[in-house]
């Protein structure tokens, strides 16, 4: 056990880029999507309450929704044990899918395929 498994004090343990992950969900518990989150986008999501996260591809902050609007309101936001992971838990103003699937998990692997869950 470290001290940030028993600690009451948030200190998240950034990876090597400065990330940890954000795995976020909606109130019934329906897994939505997985991103990525730097103390920058940390701190934009607590001050406004909406998931921000770290885009590894255009390397700058992203709220979520802010084209589509489908923003993620965070109702609240739990850590894991080791700090090194986040569980947001939102309500959603619209799919959380960038394709327009209600969660990016909308394929099941069967072998080698992948099945469209209905």
């Amino acid at each position: 056990m470290t001290d940030r498994d028993a600690t009451l004090r948030l200190d998240p343990r950034y990876d090597e880029h400065g990330l940890v992950t954000a795995v976020v969900s909606d109130r019934a518990g329906a897994l939505l999507m997985v991103a990525h989150m730097n103390a920058d986008a940390l701190a934009a999501t607590q001050a406004s309450g909406e998931a921000t996260f770290w885009s590894r591809s255009r390397q700058r902050l992203w709220k979520k929704g802010e084209t589509s609007g489908n923003v993620l309101a965070v109702v609240e936001m739990r850590i894991d044990c080791d700090q090194d992971a986040l569980w947001l838990i939102c309500d959603a103003a619209g799919p959380a899918c960038h394709t327009g699937a209600t969660s990016c998990f909308y394929r099941r692997v069967e072998g080698d395929a992948l099945v469209p869950i209905a």
